[in-house]
């Protein structure tokens, strides 16, 4: 079952564990655990429900609980109804590559708490409401409305970085300006 697991959701996994945590040696050891605690969980596997839930409930509790014994090394999580209040982070370049968006996007996704991350996280994997709601406990319709939340605080976020680059690069030319005259 673990080959099987690994075989279909291994691309996932990786996905996943990036999207708990942004350094990369720390994603490895993510992943590796992930895959350990994956292969014991096959002894319990009942299959009340699919593969694919199993999975992702494993790895979602794998990262979970690293995420919450790495909270005191990171800065304060916070919830959704706090991102409203975040400021925006310090890069001041305009984001002209989707790799750039990606990254950014994803340091947004690593300051939601646990549950929030893992609703958002599993919604871009392409996993439907109802079987996040497997995975997570809520009823579906909490999921839908969450997702929907996430989104729109997302996509706000985004929208209020390039708006305050924009401002900050025509700031920048202005100012060249002045100092040229």
């Amino acid at each position: 079952m673990y080959e099987q697991a690994v075989e279909t959701y291994s691309s996932a996994l990786d996905r996943l564990a990036r999207a708990y945590e942004l350094d990369a040696e720390a994603c490895r050891d993510l992943l590796q655990e992930i895959h350990f605690h994956l292969w014991r969980s096959f002894a319990n596997f009942d299959q009340r429900c699919s593969l694919r839930t199993w999975v992702y409930r494993v790895a979602h509790n794998v990262a979970t609980a690293h995420v919450i014994r790495q909270q005191r090394l990171r800065e304060r999580l916070v919830n959704l109804e706090d991102v409203d209040s975040l400021e925006a982070g310090n890069q001041t370049e305009l984001a002209v590559s989707q790799g750039h968006a990606l990254e950014r996007l994803s340091a947004l996704i690593q300051r939601l708490k646990p549950l929030d991350r893992q609703i958002i996280v599993s919604y871009l994997e392409g996993m439907p409401a109802i079987a996040i709601s497997e995975i997570t406990g809520l009823s579906p319709a909490n999921i839908a409305m969450k997702i929907h939340r996430i989104k729109k605080l997302l996509q706000r976020w985004l929208d209020e970085k390039r708006f305050d680059e924009k401002r900050f690069s025509e700031k920048g030319l202005g100012e060249e300006r002045v100092h040229a005259q």
